[in-house]
């Protein structure tokens, strides 16, 4: 039975659910599993922007037959030809012989590369357009954002704005499409934001490129490739992109990443999210590591201007989930960060000297002294330094000065 809604008249969406995905791309859990969104345009031509995935074929043929009502397609644009969203692609041009594939010159080598198979290709540059009657597309090229072969495209009746992947967000949605229908922010804020800082943040100049070619089209709504389409509110989603493309964060506090063993360097970073409380600092986050995943952890540090990092040693380096985590902030692209730092050890502490390297090695990374060092568990001189490093945070979120009794 079709799924399909009418975004804006002649524009149908025709997307589909797979709630049974644990991970998408096979390393970022979905707990809510994934949309897939494709839309056809009907005009004097049929146009397909972009396709599905293969766990969603079943699907995605019978929305398509339904909106086309015995018209045949006559051309099917690829934006993005990563498989999530052209598994469907050879079943397409055994369907359509006369079927026009539309898409970047990278674009129709990725075809055959992941398809072995010749289509009939029109390649497409920036700014060149596609007439289907009363909608014209004009096509805008967004390499790295995230695959070299992007193209996005603006309908100038409309002025909807086709995304590819930029502006989704993980999670299975189908009632519910219009970021106008939900509490956006309250209930997928936290899922666009892990969408775009883990398949799309390494790439924030590209990003910035793409939104000041934008701004020079009338956008009306955005429509991508994952999430909700945007008719109201562009405003807000514009906004956020350009903070996270930009390492902007949102919130001028404090998040906090411990990784423990046996529960010490656990105990320092809760005495230090007290201590910063009771400072007036408000809204801090403390995590494991070794608990919540890479994916949640790297959005996070995209969120909070201050980062605190507290690690066991191990294996005379940084307890290796804590490694994960930077390695993960740095090969992201991560910057402009205030940064403290709380290491462990027993009788060789190393986790700090190697986690300053690694800020050393990521841009506009402000250390924010005194580094604590604990040997063990946390003793009372360890418990003064906490004290002294909450001051010094506090004094840098709220720009003022603590008298430091001795």
């Amino acid at each position: 039975m079709y799924n399909v809604r009418e975004v804006v008249k002649d524009i149908w969406w025709m997307g589909a659910a797979d709630r049974r995905l644990e991970l998408f791309e096979n390393a970022y859990p979905v707990p809510a599993g994934m949309s897939y969104n494709n839309y056809l345009i009907m005009d004097e031509k049929t146009c397909l922007m972009d396709g599905i995935d293969d766990a969603v074929t079943r699907q995605f043929f019978e929305n398509l037959e339904h909106v086309l009502n015995g018209r045949t397609l006559d051309y099917m644009v690829v934006q993005h030809m990563e498989p999530d969203h052209c598994a469907a692609i050879p079943e397409l041009v055994a369907k359509y012989p006369d079927l026009k594939i539309v898409a970047s010159a990278k674009a129709i080598r990725f075809i055959s590369q992941f398809y072995h198979i010749d289509v009939n290709a029109v390649t497409i540059k920036e700014k060149d357009t596609l007439s289907l009657g009363k909608h014209t597309l004009t096509f805008i090229a967004a390499p790295m954002v995230h695959w070299p072969e992007v193209m996005m495209s603006v309908e100038s009746l409309t002025g909807a704005f086709f995304s590819a992947d930029a502006f989704g967000a993980f999670g299975a949605m189908s009632g519910n499409i219009f970021a106008d229908e939900v509490d956006w922010e309250k209930d997928w804020l936290d899922e666009a934001r892990r969408y775009y800082t883990n398949i799309v943040g390494k790439y924030g100049a590209q990003v910035s490129g793409l939104l000041k070619k934008v701004s020079a089209y009338d956008v009306k709504m955005i429509l991508p490739l994952h999430g909700h389409i945007w008719r109201e509110n562009l405003g807000l989603v514009l906004d956020l992109y350009t903070k996270w493309s930009s390492c902007t964060p949102e919130k001028n506090s404090v998040a906090i990443f411990y990784g423990s063993v046996y529960g010490n360097t656990a105990n320092a970073a809760d005495i230090l999210a007290v201590k910063l409380a009771d400072l007036g600092v408000r809204d801090v986050r403390v995590y494991d590591v070794s608990k919540t995943t890479t994916s949640e952890l790297l959005s996070r540090a995209f969120e909070y201007s201050t980062l605190i990092f507290a690690s066991a040693t191990y294996n005379a380096e940084i307890f290796d989930h804590m490694h994960t985590l930077l390695t993960d902030l740095k090969n992201h692209n991560l910057c402009g960060r205030k940064v403290a730092l709380i290491e462990n050890g027993s009788w060789a502490p190393m986790a700090n000297k190697k986690m300053n390297e690694m800020m050393e090695s990521m841009k506009n990374m402000e250390i924010i002294e005194p580094n604590v060092s604990i040997v063990s568990s946390v003793d009372d001189n360890v418990a003064e330094k906490l004290d002294e490093l909450a001051k010094a945070i506090a004094s840098k979120l709220f720009a003022y000065t603590f008298i430091i009794d001795k």
